[in-house]
């Protein structure tokens, strides 16, 4: 659906983006996901045309974007602050980019019934935005968005301003709105929860390069770089007699009670209890460093702050990883 070919930007004679190769199916949730300042956001802009790459090539079903404006793009941004109109209701919100492309009066109504039936918001078309809730604007952003009925949906941080529980509850309706719309989507967020839960690939930034690029799944179990491996849930990262890196998670480590009988030992320094898991945080011993031993919730067995315990793996667990 959408290809860059070593796609670059520089801003000020400083690198933002290196040169980046991507192809992004057509149906598919692709999320953009990194840190602040990564080049996530400069990326979503170069597709929608915000911004021009300093160089490389846009295509989206085979048709070159790079130079085009993003209004002759068969594609629609939704952003952070949803810029919608204040002096405008709902359904007048929804219907003016329809009406600025000369839409006759009966395909504008269609397609307003069928946007808001999708975003569940049938019962406040005459409602202005002041009248509705953060994650009822954020709804009306998006069918206005797929009102238009573009071949791509891209969106920036969309639920970046809400609280955290109407966060959960808004990113299921959005996978559930994009598995029954069938629209590519192409999304930005630094929060790695929201990615592996809503993604059907993740591209995972770092200074503007691409670290990895994989389903929730592979991302998770083979991150192939360090920055990877800690920034996307939470890692144990040791070093070989070799000095080669692996990473072990939480969940794969095992306590145990004799100190001698790991393939390390250390001392308990915390204890989570985090309702389904309890988490054991372990200084290890003649290291810097401590880890994570997630225990699984039907382990009842008493641990001690201060015990000395043993740091048991299974070795094929252990995921090595590159600088």
């Amino acid at each position: 659906m959408i290809e860059l070919v070593n796609v670059e930007k520089h801003f000020a004679g400083q690198t933002v983006v290196h040169p980046l190769s991507l192809r992004i199916e057509a149906g598919e949730f692709l999320t953009l996901l990194g840190p602040s300042g990564c080049g996530k956001t400069t990326i979503l802009r170069m597709i929608a045309g915000f911004e021009q790459p300093t160089s490389g090539q846009i295509t989206l079903d085979g048709a070159d974007l790079t130079n085009l404006a993003p209004n002759r793009r068969d594609l629609n941004l939704v952003f952070q602050h949803y810029a919608l109109f204040p002096h405008m209701t709902v359904r007048d919100n929804i219907a003016f980019g329809l009406k600025m492309k000369k839409m006759a009066a009966a395909e504008i109504r269609s397609r307003i019934d069928e946007a808001v039936a999708m975003t569940q918001l049938t019962p406040l078309v005459d409602r202005y935005p002041h009248q509705l809730s953060g994650g009822q604007q954020q709804r009306v952003a998006i069918a206005r968005a797929i009102a238009n009925k573009p071949k791509v949906l891209l969106l920036d941080e969309p639920l970046g301003a809400l609280d955290l529980q109407l966060r959960k509850n808004l990113q299921s309706e959005l996978k559930q709105l994009q598995r029954s719309l069938g629209i590519t989507f192409v999304y930005v967020t630094h929060d790695q929860e929201e990615a592996m839960m809503l993604s059907d690939r993740i591209v995972i930034l770092n200074n503007g390069q691409v670290e990895q690029i994989g389903t929730p799944r592979e991302i998770y179990r083979s991150p192939s770089t360090l920055f990877t491996a800690t920034f996307v849930g939470e890692n144990n990262i040791f070093s070989s007699a070799q000095g080669e890196l692996f990473a072990i998670r939480p969940e794969k480590l095992i306590a145990v009670r004799e100190a001698n009988e790991g393939k390390r030992s250390g001392v308990i320094q915390d204890i989570h209890y985090l309702g389904s898991v309890h988490q054991l945080i372990v200084q290890v011993d003649q290291e810097p460093m401590t880890v994570t031993i997630a225990l699984d919730f039907t382990d009842e067995r008493p641990w001690n702050i201060g015990e000395h315990i043993g740091i048991d793996w299974d070795l094929r667990h252990e995921v090595m990883i590159g600088s």
